[in-house]
């Protein structure tokens, strides 16, 4: 019986995204929690953050092209 083999992780996965976009949700609401330990304050920053950080990875891994370059042709035509 042969192993089954995993395919390495895409680093363009939704995972990937809304992993990094989580760890930083988490590291603004410890800041924010250490400073004002209001519970709904912590949230709102944190949830904002989440989302800044998602749209802003999403939009840059967008403006990546996929597709390698030859090196005998120019890449601007």
């Amino acid at each position: 019986m042969a192993k089954k083999t995993r395919k390495p992780a895409d680093a363009r996965s939704a995972r990937t995204y809304i992993t990094l976009s989580f760890v930083a949700a988490i590291f603004v609401g410890v800041i924010v929690w250490g400073n004002s330990r209001d519970f709904e304050r912590t949230a709102i920053w944190a949830g904002l953050s989440f989302i800044v950080v998602l749209v802003t990875i999403a939009t840059l891994a967008l403006s990546v092209k996929d597709e390698p370059a030859e090196p005998n042709k120019p890449r601007l035509k």
